[in-house]
């Protein structure tokens, strides 16, 4: 699957928020396709369970995802 740009992933994630899609598995793919584009594994809580006050907006939501930093965890070597 291809890697979204910023831009590709706003917008994705605006047809999320306003329930754009025509079914169920349309939603599933776009999931998909934003998990495959971030490494942040909490990019759906922040557009579907953001409870800050004001809401994240989707170029936030984007841009918190895109500077996610994974945890390189080192062993014995």
């Amino acid at each position: 699957m291809e890697k979204l740009n910023r831009q590709q992933l706003v917008e994705l994630i605006e047809h999320l928020r306003r329930g754009d899609a025509e079914n169920e598995d349309i939603e599933d793919q776009w999931v998909a396709q934003i998990h495959a584009s971030v490494a942040d594994p909490n990019i759906i809580d922040y557009i579907f369970h953001d409870f800050s006050t004001p809401p994240l907006t989707s170029e936030q939501i984007v841009d918190k995802a895109l500077s996610y930093k994974s945890i390189a965890l080192g062993g014995p070597e």
